[in-house]
């Protein structure tokens, strides 16, 4: 459940007052910027169909694939970024999409031999491909098995025949069940179903339906969200009759119940795993990580300790200037060091076991002092909570169960509007 900033204050959760002023200003030399471990996100832009609900980069496909070409671009594409990651082995690589299980094995056998020539893979590296259970083929999860992947993401969403028409999915739940066959048939069985609630008409019954019959498959990680209206999307033009708020807060509480009692450990507002299998490549963007995009409409992020600081990438996003674009004409931005307290708050306090003072320093530079202020606010009412480490007493912070029901809300006392942030590189 989410409330906007004005429920909040009738409930008398969050005085959305101005962030509290900054500390006096320190003449001590600022914190090391580290250099983060590093990931690769290979982006494919094409589904079969482009789901109503859907505002990624992602564009249904007219005509052949053309799979030569965008391959080629690729492996330009990694070539012009090699330099950034120079003398950083690959610790994951996530294949994303739209839908990159239309390509087929020996491209993206490719894809990966070209990534790990240029930067070398870590000896325990993750390699993830998602993948829609209407675009497989059964027998070829072996094969890309054998082409390096050794992680899939199942599009899975329901396994309810009327929400799947809804949501606009081209697959039937009995495509989904004989995927996750052959997933465990292939040895991987380190794959996540993607499943959504909050589906039109759907009730509480129905959301725990679906996570029964997700169980059931055997899946190692269960990615769980809850269906909203993105704007551009065509639910947007014309939107479906979702269930309310508290009807959704019940299906989201009853499914995470279930879940825990499966043995799914809840790790990330989203995202739940059993023992030892948890998302490396998620994990890596969740700690403020570093990741090279490639692909149409890619985004990466790259820190460069010895310049102090910390620049975004992005690609071009329609295919078609994508393949006639010259390699390595990606936009970078660097990003402000105001913005960078908000930029680590929103993707760390995503995950539940919050994150620790030293890690904010190493990733941005930046003193723990800058966001300390608005840490014992949100502290004091009641959304965030701190705890001591071996090494260091009350450093570590995450959000308490409050926090985490409303996190956007308490994201925006990160925003750089007030000059505690502003100031942040001369702490």
């Amino acid at each position: 459940m989410r409330l906007d900033s004005a429920a909040l204050r009738r409930h008398g959760w969050l005085e959305m007052s101005a962030v509290p002023p900054s500390p006096p200003l320190r003449r001590e030399a600022p914190p090391p910027l580290a250099r983060p471990p590093l990931a690769l996100y290979v982006h494919f832009p094409w589904c079969v169909r482009k789901c109503p609900y859907c505002d990624f980069n992602s564009y249904t496909l007219r005509g052949a694939l053309p799979v030569e070409r965008y391959v080629e671009a690729l492996m330009e594409d990694m070539a012009a970024q090699a330099p950034e990651g120079a003398g950083r082995a690959l610790i994951s690589v996530f294949l994303g999409g739209g839908t990159p299980s239309l390509f087929p094995p020996a491209a993206i056998e490719r894809v990966l031999a070209a990534a790990r020539a240029l930067w070398g893979f870590a000896e325990d590296i993750e390699i993830t491909l998602e993948a829609n259970p209407g675009t497989i083929e059964r027998g070829r999860f072996g094969e890309y098995r054998a082409a390096g992947v050794s992680r899939v993401s199942l599009g899975a969403q329901s396994f309810d025949r009327g929400a799947l028409h809804a949501l606009g999915r081209i697959h039937s739940p009995e495509e989904t069940c004989r995927a996750a066959e052959e997933l465990h048939a292939a040895g991987l069985a380190n794959f996540n179903l993607d499943l959504m609630y909050g589906l039109p008409g759907q009730d509480p019954r129905g959301a725990i339906e679906d996570v029964e019959r997700a169980l059931a498959l055997g899946p190692a990680h269960l990615s769980h969200y809850q269906l909203t209206i993105e704007a551009g999307t065509v639910f947007a033009a014309a939107p479906p009759a979702l269930p309310a708020e508290d009807a959704a807060a019940d299906m989201l509480a009853a499914c995470q119940e279930r879940l825990a009692a499966a043995g799914f450990a809840q790790y990330e507002t989203s995202a739940y795993a059993r023992e030892g299998r948890l998302a490396r490549h998620n994990l890596n963007y969740w700690r403020f990580g570093d990741y090279l995009g490639v692909g149409a409409g890619a985004h990466g992020k790259l820190t460069d300790p010895a310049r102090r600081c910390i620049a975004r990438t992005a690609q071009t996003r329609e295919p078609r200037r994508y393949l006639a674009a010259p390699a390595g004409s990606a936009t970078r931005r660097t990003v402000e060091p105001g913005d960078l307290p908000f930029e680590f708050m929103l993707n760390a306090l995503r995950l539940t076991e919050g994150f620790d003072s030293a890690l904010f320093e190493a990733r941005t530079g930046l003193s723990a002092s800058v966001v300390e202020p608005t840490l014992t606010s949100l502290q004091e009412l009641g959304l965030m909570t701190r705890a001591g480490t071996a090494a260091r007493a009350d450093t570590h912070w995450r959000t308490t169960p409050l926090g985490a029901r409303f996190l956007n809300d308490l994201l925006v006392r990160f925003l750089p509007d007030s000059a505690a942030l502003a100031r942040g590189r001369t702490a």
